[in-house]
């Protein structure tokens, strides 16, 4: 068998957490940030996880994670 390749884009946006879930960071984040409120930005810094249905083409992308 031939060796799987890593989409390098996914690795950098994803790392997968003990449990087998994968993290991400939150979109929204980089520009026209005046308009939104403090709370929302703050919101914004927290990492979530990738949606259940998501999680099969995350494994996909990162084959080796």
């Amino acid at each position: 068998m031939p060796k799987l390749k890593t989409s390098k884009s996914a690795a950098k946006r994803f790392t997968k957490t003990g449990t087998g879930a994968f993290k991400r960071n939150k979109a929204n984040k980089n520009h026209i940030l005046t308009k939104k409120s403090s709370k929302r930005k703050r919101g914004l810094r927290q990492g979530s996880l990738v949606d259940i249905t998501q999680q099969h083409t995350v494994r996909k992308m990162l084959p080796y994670a």
